[in-house]
């Protein structure tokens, strides 16, 4: 038993080792295929959608709240740090943070009342609420969020490159891998622990869960405040990566994109999101030149989800291995019985 827990182990860590490598030599490989940065960009917003995406995960995967406004959050963040460095200068180790504290607040404002709310009622909350945000953006009071022209910012001064002043992608890939890890490091912590177990209980049934001395009100406010710290911390990175941020994304599609992802790559996992955003980014970059059909794609793969994989493809995936190994088994029964009968 022993030997066997000590081969197993040295698989995991050969495979994390194996991983690890591959990741750290993911940038230069692009560069080396490609001929430019641009395709380590693409791996930049990956890397910031898996950070929002697994916020959501927490909120729908394992609370089961769904959300339809999430690209508020994402705004918030963005125009937060944004907005204190366009206007005052503020440092970047300043504006970040407020920047998640806000969005963690919002999060929490929005909780408070829409904890109550069940299915389509919370996804019309939701709704309504990054309506409100994008429509503040478009049209603030004083013009103070520059309305339409949207907000230019500065990138993190060391992932600028010194000599042209222009952004160091690897660099940024390093930099939002290192936090990314942390992230999902942190959500393997809280979902294992007793509040993320609190979150599984009320997603399958929030009665029991209340039966149970489960706080139901409280533990669905605090999935909506995580959810949105994720979701504003990816906002925050996403707006000096670009050194831009517009009203428009705080619109529906954005939302609807986070969701897409989610439910395509499969929630309630820690692999989910992350093959969500991978298959959904690359199938966006293949379409780019028909963009007024990108509505028509999150549909598409909305409905084979539902369909062809209820589970998303980390579900489909899982399925498949399961499906699988049971039928090995039952062969290896069947093949033993047959040497039994023969030997009788």
């Amino acid at each position: 038993m022993g030997g066997q827990n000590l081969t197993n182990d040295r698989k995991k860590l050969t495979q994390t080792a194996a991983v690890t490598a591959a990741l750290m030599a993911l940038p230069f490989l692009i560069k080396m295929i490609m001929g430019n940065e641009y395709g380590v960009l693409i791996a930049c917003t990956m890397l910031v959608y898996i950070l929002a995406v697994s916020g959501l995960d927490i909120l729908f995967g394992y609370s089961g709240q769904i959300s339809l406004g999430h690209a508020a959050f994402f705004c918030i963040g963005a125009y937060t740090t944004g907005l204190l460095n366009y206007y005052f200068g503020t440092p970047l180790y300043i504006t970040i943070p407020l920047a998640v504290i806000l969005s963690t607040a919002f999060g929490g404002l929005l909780a408070y009342p829409a904890s109550k709310l069940k299915f389509h009622f919370l996804s019309l909350a939701t709704i309504a609420f990054g309506e409100l945000v994008f429509n503040f953006l478009r049209v603030s009071p004083g013009s103070f969020t520059r309305d339409s022209r949207g907000v230019n910012v500065v990138g993190i001064s060391f992932l600028v490159e010194k000599s042209s002043q222009q952004q160091d992608y690897t660099a940024w890939y390093f930099f939002l891998l290192f936090w990314v890890a942390l992230a999902l490091l942190a959500k393997h912590f809280l979902v294992h622990s007793r509040t993320g177990r609190a979150f599984t209980a009320i997603r399958e049934n929030t009665y029991a869960a209340d039966g149970m001395g489960i706080n139901v009100r409280w533990n669905k406010i605090l999935a909506f405040m995580v959810s949105a710290f994720y979701t504003g911390l990816s906002g925050a990175f996403f707006v000096h990566l670009y050194k831009y941020i517009s009203p428009e994304t705080a619109m529906q599609k954005q939302s609807v994109l986070f969701l897409t992802m989610l439910l395509f790559g499969g929630t309630g996992s820690m692999l989910g999101p992350i093959i969500g955003v991978v298959v959904v980014a690359i199938l966006l970059e293949v379409i780019r030149p028909l963009q007024e059909y990108q509505m028509l794609l999150y549909g598409a793969l909305l409905l084979v989800v539902i369909i062809a994989l209820p589970g998303g493809i980390y579900g489909g995936i899982k399925d498949a291995i399961v499906s699988y190994k049971r039928k090995k088994m039952a062969r290896n029964l069947a093949v033993s019985g047959k040497g039994g009968d023969g030997d009788a």
